[in-house]
């Protein structure tokens, strides 16, 4: 019965067309974001996602403005300044925590003040902000499965050299690994695909996509295989079950998701603490 009960759960929610751009589209980014919340997390980024985040408003409001995709001119000013944030690290003494706050604030002044000029209420921003993955467009499904699937091709082929470079910069140096060129794309895909993330969760909240996945994975895994498949198992949980959750309490994704999330993590915490004792 509890079977049939399911599959007749399913069956109402596939039915609609935006449910399955939002499943899909959840699908794809959960298994994106936390296979690269593990090198965030291991290299010490969060800070960088949740400033990338942030900044990426002005390029919201810039497609605002010129009636364009927001999603697109977002996607291409957070690549931008990925890489200035990439290029300030490497080629100036600033610190990382330095360059990324003042791009942060930077990006989110210029974003506010572009907002400011267009009068009238704007919904687009609004979903930015907070997120709506139910408003998710075919075209932008097309692009969110299509960015997704080539980072994660890239990932999984430079895997062990990502990795490498994670944990010892050095030694991969010394291996004659180009260092550099792969940062450089890590700072670009992260910041990409924080920007892609954004649509499901929104500015505010879409760190934690990247941060909280990874948590639970690091309470429960006891290997770096075993960490990013946790991690994955956790993120495809949370977007799941955040969805179903959201549709029938009629609550905000975004919000549910999240908070999803966070109850998984506790539990994962006090199941490890009965589990040692």
């Amino acid at each position: 019965m509890a079977a049939k009960n399911t599959n007749t759960i399913m069956l109402e929610i596939l039915q609609f067309p935006f449910m399955q751009r939002a499943l899909i589209s959840g699908t794809v980014l959960a298994l994106l974001l936390a296979v690269l919340g593990v090198f965030v997390v291991i290299k010490k980024m969060s800070f960088y996602s949740e400033g990338i985040a942030h900044a990426s408003l002005a390029g919201v409001a810039i497609g605002v403005l010129l009636s364009w995709n927001p999603l697109v001119t977002a996607l291409i000013f957070t690549a931008g300044l990925a890489t200035l944030m990439w290029f300030i690290q490497k080629k100036t003494t600033i610190s990382a925590d330095s360059s990324i706050g003042i791009l942060f604030t930077s990006g989110m002044a210029l974003g506010i003040l572009l907002m400011s000029l267009q009068r009238g209420y704007q919904p687009e921003l609004i979903s930015f902000l907070f997120g709506n993955i139910l408003s998710i467009t075919n075209a932008e499904l097309i692009l969110i499965v299509v960015l997704s699937v080539v980072f994660l091709i890239f990932l999984v082929r430079q895997f062990k050299q990502l990795v490498i470079i994670a944990f010892n910069t050095e030694l991969a140096e010394a291996s004659g690994a180009r260092v550099a060129l792969y940062e450089w794309l890590f700072y670009v895909m992260a910041g990409v695909a924080v920007v892609l993330g954004i649509k499901v969760l929104g500015i505010v909240l879409v760190t934690a996509l990247l941060v909280i996945p990874v948590a639970i994975g690091k309470i429960v895994a006891d290997n770096l295989i075993w960490f990013v498949i946790a991690s994955v198992i956790a993120a495809e949980v949370m977007v799941w079950l955040g969805l179903l959750v959201s549709y029938y309490a009629d609550l905000p994704s975004g919000a549910t998701i999240v908070l999803v999330g966070t109850v998984i993590f506790i539990l994962s915490m006090f199941l490890k603490d009965n589990a040692i004792k």
